[in-house]
């Protein structure tokens, strides 16, 4: 599996820009119906382009406006707290549910923080869903996308489950850039912290990365 923390440094800045438009763009208004999980992220991927190409402070990189986007927009769309289980295995059952708080907690100020600096790369892309291989049953399924824009596109999947009723009745919970699944990648940075220093050491060390990402922005 390949490794973000080890590409070199224009790819992983693809890898990132590719999943910062992945995940602000579930941004689904109050009134949607359940959709098909195709059109779901069809309709939201083009509504995120406009939005980020129409905001001038956006594009020349307001820190503070990002933020907030991505987690006033983004977060409530996304089941975080499947994903931060996910991505830390078998040490999330034996955590107790103030560590499970305050992980879950950290890793969405570092995800948020993440994306919210790649989305001023977002300009020309355009995004093309493909059709879908899931049963009209399933309740997690995979969506394949392709980001287009100057250079080779990138592979871009979404890691559905259906909340009936609930936004537009689909959830993300994992996301593929470029073969590259994120909860995979983060599991494997996060086992070994655990394995080093048990969760508490985890939880340090990702509270660490954040304040310091929030001196330098």
């Amino acid at each position: 599996m390949k490794n973000m923390s080890v590409l070199p440094l224009n790819r992983r800045h693809l890898l990132t820009v590719a999943s910062a438009l992945a995940l602000c763009s579930v941004m689904v208004p109050a009134w949607a119906a359940d959709e098909a999980p195709e059109a779901f992220i069809k309709r939201i991927t083009n509504e995120t382009l406009d939005i980020i190409k129409a905001d001038r402070t956006l594009r020349n990189g307001d820190v503070t406006k990002i933020i907030q986007l991505v987690d006033t927009k983004l977060m409530p769309h996304v089941n975080f707290r499947r994903m931060t289980a996910l991505a830390t295995g078998p040490a999330w059952r034996k955590a107790t549910p103030d560590q499970q708080k305050r992980l879950q907690d950290e890793f969405k100020i570092l995800l948020v923080r993440t994306y919210a600096g790649a989305l001023t790369q977002v300009s020309d892309q355009v995004v093309v869903v493909k059709p879908l291989r899931a049963g009209q049953e399933d309740k997690n399924l995979v969506v394949n996308t392709e980001v287009r824009g100057k250079g080779d596109p990138i592979q871009l999947d979404y890691r559905l489950e259906k909340t009936p009723g609930e936004g537009a009745g689909w959830m993300i919970f994992d996301l593929n850039v470029l073969g590259v699944w994120l909860v995979e990648n983060y599991r494997t940075q996060f086992t070994k912290e655990i394995n080093a220093g048990g969760i508490d050491a985890l939880i340090a060390s990702l509270a660490a990365r954040n304040k310091t990402n929030a001196k330098a922005s």
